[in-house]
């Protein structure tokens, strides 16, 4: 079940980035995809024993690992081209986020309901919640802002560290 659902999403935001998306707005949105990435592999890396979420596919084949590589450069990119591609201004900005953040949400309150998901190390779906709403608005802000973005996130990482994970001492 979760390889069809990964695979929709995967074509309809495929179909959504070549039907409205130029090359010169991918130019725009790529430091922001490769921000993301970084910060997505280095928790990946550093944490890899003591993950705050996991992937629990269906079938033997299809892994955490490879869910997560679909997710890191499959997925999110698309996510962050759409929904930057089609962010309104004012008011509606607030509201445009506030659905992505729960569309996000909802989709994995349903994965893990129905299995496909787990949680350690004292997360679970409520601060999911919250982190999505750091990190929609780190998309949009950092197109914006690139350098002060990344400053504001420092603390985010401390805090996600300090209340979720062992010592350093305890990594490999």
């Amino acid at each position: 079940m979760i390889i069809m659902y990964i695979l929709f999403i995967v074509i309809i935001l495929a179909i959504i980035t070549f039907l409205y998306v130029d090359i010169e707005t991918l130019k725009l949105y790529y430091p922001t995809i490769q921000a993301f990435l970084l910060f997505n592999f280095l928790y990946n890396f550093i944490f890899y024993k003591h993950t705050l979420w996991a992937y629990k596919p269906e079938t033997p084949w299809l892994n955490h690992t490879l869910i997560e590589i679909l997710y890191s450069f499959i997925i999110i990119p698309l996510v962050i081209i759409v929904f930057l591609r089609f962010f309104p201004t004012g008011w509606k900005g607030v509201i445009y986020l506030i659905i992505w953040v729960f569309a996000f949400w909802l989709i994995e309150y349903d994965y893990s309901k129905r299995g496909s998901f787990s949680y350690d190390n004292n997360w679970n779906i409520w601060w999911s919640l919250l982190f999505n709403f750091v990190m929609f608005p780190f998309f949009k802000f950092h197109v914006k802002r690139p350098f002060l973005s990344l400053i504001c996130v420092l603390p985010v990482i401390v805090i996600l560290l300090l209340l979720f994970h062992p010592s350093f001492t305890e990594l490999k």
